[in-house]
């Protein structure tokens, strides 16, 4: 089970995103949980959860440098979610730019 990671200021909006990604890979049939957390909460769940690959909402894409700094060594991959992508909450291509971060990172 693939663990996609979302994070934003609050967690609203990032939660219908997340819900939404996640029902495009349960129609899929995708081994894949997707959640999103408010990013003050980033600390607490790379030590306990290790997820697969996290997202950063728009609002705080300017966090992006300091979250790659502390946890790019943790070798999971960090992105910034398309400010488009985001305000239509396409869920499938979040989700898979997302597949795709894993993959890149996987080699």
């Amino acid at each position: 089970m693939k663990k996609i990671y979302l994070f934003c200021s609050a967690g609203m909006s990032t939660s219908m995103l997340a819900s939404n990604m996640q029902s495009v890979a349960d129609s899929h049939n995708l081994p894949i949980k997707v959640a999103a957390f408010p990013h003050d909460k980033l600390i607490d769940i790379i030590t306990e959860d290790k997820p697969d690959c996290i997202l950063l909402g728009p609002q705080v894409k300017y966090m992006y440098e300091d979250t790659v700094s502390r946890y790019g060594s943790e070798g999971i991959p960090i992105s910034i979610i398309d400010q488009g992508d985001y305000g239509m909450m396409n869920g499938e291509n979040v989700l898979k730019s997302a597949i795709r971060l894993i993959k890149e990172n996987k080699q």
